[in-house]
């Protein structure tokens, strides 16, 4: 009689803790399963981006013959973002493309006739649009992912993921030459 005394509150205890692990466990999986869907929509911005640089890259060459450097590291950078299959590649990238295309954006000022082209007017704005529509994604997968991180790191569900190999994920991010480019004030010119 005394043992099922002892025992009873034991085993509640030992249910109420079950059940706590289970709970953070299950909300660790839902969060992070947030952060993988917040990446496939993404995805579908980057597919779409990768869809038009050939095309931007076709309507400049004629224009750039002496920017051959600036089309050959975009289409590099295409062809490694293509290629990558994990997150933190794919983010990795992602982000050396959009510092190509930076450089491109600089080599067509010199290009008057080019700025002038419907074409390339056309594809600007699709991939000014697409590139809109990433900045939202990403904003919501670096949510997501804030999310999961404080989950994976906060007590006490930081014990439940250090046992089931929750780790902390990798924001998206632009790089260190993207920030210098963004802190540097554009040069107006009103002679043209």
């Amino acid at each position: 009689m005394i043992l099922i005394t002892y025992m009873i509150p034991i085993i509640i205890v030992l249910t109420i803790l079950l059940i706590m692990l289970v709970v953070i466990y299950n909300r660790l999986i839902k969060l992070r399963n947030n952060r993988k869907n917040a990446f496939a929509d993404i995805d579908v911005q980057l597919t779409q981006r990768h869809d038009l640089i050939p095309q931007l890259v076709e309507s400049v060459k004629g224009y750039m013959k002496h920017e051959s450097s600036v089309l050959t590291r975009i289409t590099e950078a295409r062809s490694t973002a293509l290629g990558a299959s994990s997150i933190n590649e794919k983010i990795t990238a992602e982000n050396q493309l959009t510092t190509a295309l930076g450089g491109l954006k600089i080599a067509v000022e010199a290009y008057p006739e080019l700025k002038a082209n419907t074409n390339f007017i056309q594809l600007q704005e699709e991939i000014s649009d697409v590139e809109n529509k990433l900045a939202a994604a990403r904003r919501y997968f670096n949510s997501a992912t804030k999310e999961y991180n404080n989950a994976a790191e906060t007590f006490p569900s930081n014990l439940v993921a250090g046992f089931f190999n929750f780790s902390k994920e990798e924001m998206f991010e632009i790089d260190n030459n993207q920030r210098e480019d963004m802190e540097t004030p554009p040069k107006v010119n009103f002679d043209s």
